[in-house]
């Protein structure tokens, strides 16, 4: 009898500290996404210009404190609540989290939920930079983290529709549920807004440079850091050999994949332009990034090299062709980005997963259920994207009077200046 209570002792102080281990990996992690924002901010002030960076960082901070709330109260529910309406979102009940059973505490996994939410939420800022008003920003803000991305994220990681067929959609950490979503409302909601003053003339685009590389240099940086959480964490689990295993490939195929895009980006553009682009070669690391994040658990290093390399050369010409050819106004290049390489990113899944990826033998199936999902999503993130600037364009008002973007929206809408 002592040798088995002994034993359970042992078995329960085992499972107590797997717990504790993998409570501590998901909150860090969550802090390591968190500090993204910082990382978004600086790269959206830094590709515009001086005149509208208080009113950028403002909008960064709001995205966090306004999507923090609302996830909380109601977002979390609607993502992992009970499906209702055959999969199609959770059900929807205030202030509560037991809906959501795991190996970590609910609240860790509520906190490292909120802070993807923040993420889709803030993509949106950058193609809309400049020329928004602020008032109508946090109004659609807080209706993303409500109810656009928490419903779509319950397709994939809620139980939902696309989690439930024959072979289930995969989107490891979120190039589609996280990045596209984020990335196609954001294009929805340039073309809403219009172009900024002097941005084309006819059809030819003008360049309007934003005003401070190294804070874009340095918001890629701390990015590229996030990531390292982004993508990790979303094992949920670092206790016992196999987590640890498959975090530490995580880790590498992440860092594989920004760094062959910021490579592929840099030749791309040196090539097509004559000179090799710093700017083209930062977004390239994002690109990477984005796109390795749905299968950065399933693809091999190499599978992550090659991933990575698309999407730098698709990112290069992505931003060209939306500016050039369909003048839609993105002073950062997110739908690019986010929305390009995110869907981009989801599709080589269905190639490059290892076991079931065409390349690898496993048919189809994976590939089709990849189309499935990204073309399921994408369908919803534009429609409501469509439905939510226009009816705000229609109410409240979308875009600043001209003079106030001529002259700069820091001192209008803020009445402070970034640089005195």
């Amino acid at each position: 009898m002592e040798d088995a209570l002994t034993l359970d002792t042992l078995a329960k102080s085992a499972a107590d500290m797997a717990m504790s281990i993998d409570t501590i990996w998901v909150l860090v992690t969550a802090a390591l996404v968190f500090f993204m924002q910082a990382g978004f901010a600086f790269v959206e002030a830094g590709f515009t210009r001086a005149k509208n960076t208080v009113n950028i960082l403002y909008k960064n901070l709001m995205d966090f404190a306004v999507g923090s709330i609302v996830f909380w109260a109601i977002g979390f529910s609607l993502m992992f609540g009970a499906n209702t309406a055959g999969g199609f979102m959770g059900s929807p009940s205030l202030f509560n989290f037991d809906i959501w059973k795991g190996g970590i505490p609910e609240e860790a996994f509520l906190i490292f939920q909120t802070v993807f939410a923040a993420t889709a939420a803030t993509i949106v800022s950058g193609a809309m930079a400049e020329r928004t008003e602020f008032k109508t920003y946090l109004v659609y803000s807080l209706i993303i983290s409500l109810l656009i991305y928490p419903i779509s994220g319950h397709w994939t990681w809620g139980g939902g529709w696309l989690a439930s067929m024959e072979t289930p959609f995969h989107d490891f950490a979120g190039s589609t549920v996280v990045h596209m979503v984020g990335g196609l409302i954001a294009l929805t909601g340039a073309i809403a807004l219009g172009p900024r003053i002097g941005k084309y003339s006819g059809k030819r685009a003008n360049a309007i440079p934003g005003h401070n590389i190294p804070y874009g240099a340095l918001g890629v940086f701390i990015l590229w850091l996030g990531w390292f959480g982004f993508n990790p964490g979303s094992q949920l689990a670092a206790s016992g050999s196999a987590n640890a295993t498959a975090i530490s490939h995580i880790f590498v195929t992440t860092n594989l994949a920004g760094a062959a895009g910021a490579i592929s980006a840099l030749l791309i553009s040196w090539i097509r332009f004559g000179k090799p682009s710093l700017s083209f070669a930062l977004n390239g690391v994002l690109a990477g990034l984005v796109a390795i994040t749905a299968g950065c658990d399933l693809v091999s290093d190499l599978g992550a090299i090659i991933i990575g390399t698309i999407a730098g050369v698709v990112l290069v010409y992505a931003v060209t062709f939306i500016d050039n050819v369909l003048h839609i106004d993105d002073p950062v290049g997110a739908v690019s980005v986010h929305g390009v390489c995110g869907a981009l990113g989801t599709i080589l899944v269905g190639f490059f997963a290892q076991g079931s990826g065409l390349f690898y033998g496993g048919g189809t199936a994976q590939l089709v259920s990849q189309l499935i999902g990204v073309g399921s999503t994408a369908i919803w993130a534009l429609a409501t994207g469509f439905v939510l600037f226009k009816v705000l364009k229609a109410t409240i008002g979308l875009r600043v009077p001209k003079r106030i973007e001529e002259e700069g929206l820091d001192i209008y809408e803020h009445g402070e200046s970034a640089y005195n």
